[in-house]
């Protein structure tokens, strides 16, 4: 599989992570590769054509935080890997792993269309002075269809059984129109889910008030990107969150946060996110117990109160942290 540890905190977070996988038992042989800063002290591109081809052939990815230069060629990235390998669906569980937190018994997941939107990046200055801009929202019913799919097979598994679509067709009435109606008109096909919808803005309201009522929420590129990071701070904040990228054949798995280049090298980076996504990578591939034992150790870790990173209220480092995983697997 294709390992791109990133930069910035990236190699100090993913290390962990591939030293936790191998306590489980994980059987995952790498190919490193590298992207975004790390890629350019090499003297590659940003994102290098072996590091795509590697992608390619082996269709799964762990990718550690990366650094994107302005003036570079690529908006992102991040955005130019899901593109290349159409990872529709981004896929952003929230779960309540620390006691005394804001929430008890938050379990949801935010399902992102991960290729269009605002984010399709179509946009240009109208007058020659720069003085007005204009930016195109693209949503189509095939990307609508197969994102929204997603989200309700996903929703069919768990135990609630209860889908979300979040919009602005009040307002939006033709972009977020189009993603309503597609969920209206696909919700028959899943009798067993309880489906509705939300406009956006009441939507941020009703999860900050009691974000239990909600399971699996699906919705548009901006407006995933924004209730993720809502979600991801009623849990804890942005250490504890995982991404899984999801194509028809490909997928990539990440941490949601950035590269948070003013803690490099002081070794109090969370290396949470990107353990619970390489947990996430070990279920994805077929290797679900070794998922289920990473994610377990974690959530004990977690939940006992005793090792926690600064972020999260403590005073452990990211090796203190790592320890303490690695000593409930056992």
């Amino acid at each position: 599989m294709t390992l791109i540890k990133g930069d910035g905190i990236g190699p100090e977070v993913v290390d962990p992570a591939l030293r936790i996988l191998d306590a489980a038992g994980a059987e995952i042989e790498w190919e490193e590769r590298f992207a975004g800063l790390s890629a350019l002290e090499r003297g590659e591109e940003i994102l290098p054509e072996s590091t795509l081809e590697s992608f390619r052939r082996t269709r799964v990815a762990l990718k550690g935080p990366i650094t994107t230069p302005v003036g570079t060629g690529f908006r992102s990235v991040n955005v130019a890997l899901r593109k290349e390998f159409d990872l529709f669906a981004n896929v952003r569980p929230s779960k309540t792993l620390l006691r005394g937190g804001r929430y008890e018994g938050v379990d949801l997941v935010v399902v992102r269309e991960n290729t269009e939107g605002l984010y399709a990046g179509i946009e240009h200055y109208v007058d020659r002075r720069g003085n007005y801009a204009e930016s195109i929202t693209i949503v189509s019913r095939e990307a609508s269809e197969r994102v929204i799919e997603y989200a309700f097979e996903l929703a069919r598994r768990r135990p609630l059984k209860r889908l979300t679509l979040v919009h602005k067709a009040n307002i939006l009435k033709f972009t977020s129109g189009l993603f309503l109606d597609v969920g209206r008109e696909m919700a028959p096909r899943w009798p067993e889910v309880e489906f509705d919808d939300r406009i956006i803005d009441a939507m941020a309201m009703q999860l900050v008030l009691d974000p239990t009522r909600f399971d699996v929420i699906v919705t548009t590129n901006m407006f995933g990107d924004i209730l993720s990071d809502l979600c991801a701070g009623l849990v804890g904040g942005l250490g504890l969150a995982p991404a899984s990228n999801i194509g028809a054949d490909a997928a990539m798995f990440e941490a949601v946060h950035g590269s948070a280049p003013d803690i490099v090298g002081k070794g109090i980076a969370n290396p949470t996110a990107l353990i619970q996504a390489a947990a996430l990578l070990c279920e994805h591939v077929g290797q679900e117990e070794v998922g289920r034992v990473v994610r377990q150790a974690v959530e004990r870790v977690l939940e006992c109160g005793r090792v926690r990173t600064p972020d999260l209220g403590g005073r452990a480092t990211t090796e203190e942290f790592t320890a303490a995983v690695l000593a409930e697997i056992g």
